[in-house]
C-alpha cells in the first residue's frame, strides 16, 4: 500500500494487465521516489481583475488553484513562483489565460511562457531582466499555439541523459524526477534480451532521448519521435557526440503513421514510451510484428490496459512489471512492463 495517499499503485498496474488478458502478471513492489525532487512543472496562469493566479487546475475543473507551496517540486522551482507572478502581472501579452512551463535542467531553470496575446518590446525587456535576476538558463515565449521562440539564453540549457548532454526544446517533456528516470532506465535495461553487436532495437516515442542513450550502450537504436523539436534535439545530440553509428532518429507521427509490422520484425526488442493517451494506433502493428521482446513504459494504467489487450492474443506474456511512484499524493503511477513472445 502506498501510504502517501492510501492507493495501492502496484494493484493499479496489476489490474490493468489483468484487464488486458494477462492472468496473474508478475508485478514487483512499488518503487517510490523522493519528495521535493520533481523537476518539471506545467503551471496554468489566469488574470482576473488584476489578480494573478499561478498553479494547477482543480481536479476535473477549469478552475486554477494558486500554488504557494508544494512538497513534490524542487524547492528552487517553488522559490521562483512569487517573482513569476510579478513578471506575469507586468506582461501585456498576458490578458486572461496562459501557462508557465519550468524544466529544471542540470544547471538551472529553463522557462517557457505561453500567453494569449502578442509579446511586446517592453514584455521582452522585462523577461530578459527577470532571466538575469533569477539566473534562468533560457527564457522562451509563445502566443497561443505558436512554436516557442527563445528570448534570451544565458547559459547552455542542457540535461544529461545517460551521460550525453542534450539541449531539449523549450517546454520539453522530461521524466518527473531524476530518481524516477533512473528507476525507469533500470527496469528497461533489466528487461532487455541477450544482445549482440549486430542486434537492433526500435524505440517508439523517443522524445529528446531520455531512454535512447541508455539503450545505445547495448545495441544499435533506431528511434522514432513525432514532435519535430524533440526529434531535432535528439538528432543534434547524436551528431554532436559522434553516435551516428549506434543511433538514428526519424521524425514520424506514430498516431497518424504508425510503424508497420515489417519495419519492426527484425528488431531484437521494441521499446515504447507513449504519451498519456497511449499508443492505440501503433499497437496492432506491434502485435503483428512478431518481435520477441516488447518493453512498454506507461504513465496511465487505463491506456496500458487498452494497448496491451492486443498483445495477449498475439502470444505475448508479461515477464516483469515494475510500478514506479513518480506522482506521489495522486492516483497516477508509472510502470515498465516487459513482455516476451511465447516460443
Amino acid at each position: 500500500m502506498d501510504d502517501r495517499r492510501g492507493v495501492d499503485k502496484a494493484a493499479l498496474v496489476r489490474r490493468a494487465l489483468e484487464k488486458a488478458g494477462f492472468a496473474d502478471p508478475p508485478v514487483a513492489k512499488l518503487v517510490e521516489t523522493p519528495l521535493h525532487t520533481r523537476r518539471h512543472a506545467d503551471l496554468a496562469a489566469t488574470r482576473k481583475a488584476g489578480e494573478i493566479t499561478l498553479g494547477l487546475h482543480k481536479a476535473r475543473s477549469v478552475e486554477v488553484v494558486d500554488m504557494r507551496e508544494c512538497v513534490l517540486l524542487r524547492p528552487e522551482i517553488v522559490a521562483l513562483l512569487p517573482e513569476l507572478r510579478v513578471l506575469l502581472r507586468s506582461l501585456q501579452a498576458f490578458r486572461s489565460i496562459g501557462s508557465v512551463v519550468i524544466n529544471w535542467l542540470d544547471h538551472g531553470p529553463d522557462i517557457l511562457l505561453r500567453m494569449d496575446a502578442a509579446f511586446t518590446g517592453p514584455d521582452r525587456s522585462r523577461i530578459i531582466a527577470f532571466a538575469r535576476a533569477q539566473h534562468v538558463l533560457r527564457m522562451s515565449v509563445a502566443t497561443g499555439t505558436e512554436l516557442p521562440e527563445p528570448v534570451i539564453i544565458l547559459a547552455p540549457p542542457v540535461i544529461a541523459f545517460s551521460g550525453v548532454n542534450v539541449e531539449p526544446p523549450p517546454g520539453a517533456f522530461l521524466q518527473a524526477s531524476g530518481a524516477g528516470e533512473d528507476a525507469i532506465l533500470g527496469a528497461v535495461i533489466a528487461g532487455l534480451p541477450k544482445l549482440t553487436a549486430k542486434s537492433r532495437m526500435t524505440e517508439l516515442f523517443a522524445g529528446s532521448g531520455t531512454i535512447s542513450f541508455a539503450l545505445a550502450q547495448h545495441a544499435r537504436v533506431e528511434a522514432f519521435e513525432g514532435d519535430a523539436a524533440a526529434a531535432a534535439a535528439l538528432d543534434r545530440a547524436i551528431k554532436t557526440h559522434a553516435m551516428a553509428g549506434r543511433m538514428s532518429v526519424a521524425q514520424r507521427d506514430l498516431h497518424r503513421r504508425p510503424l508497420q509490422a515489417a519495419e519492426m520484425a527484425k528488431s531484437a526488442v521494441v521499446v515504447l514510451d507513449p504519451p498519456y493517451a497511449g499508443a492505440s494506433k501503433q499497437m496492432r502493428f506491434l502485435a503483428a510484428s512478431g518481435v520477441k521482446r516488447i518493453i512498454y513504459i506507461s504513465c496511465n494504467p487505463d491506456a496500458l490496459a487498452v494497448d496491451a489487450t492486443q498483445l495477449c492474443p498475439a502470444g505475448y506474456a508479461v515477464m516483469a512489471a515494475t510500478p514506479i511512484d513518480q506522482f506521489p499524493y495522486s492516483e497516477n503511477v508509472e510502470s515498465v512492463v516487459v513482455l516476451g513472445k511465447a516460443k
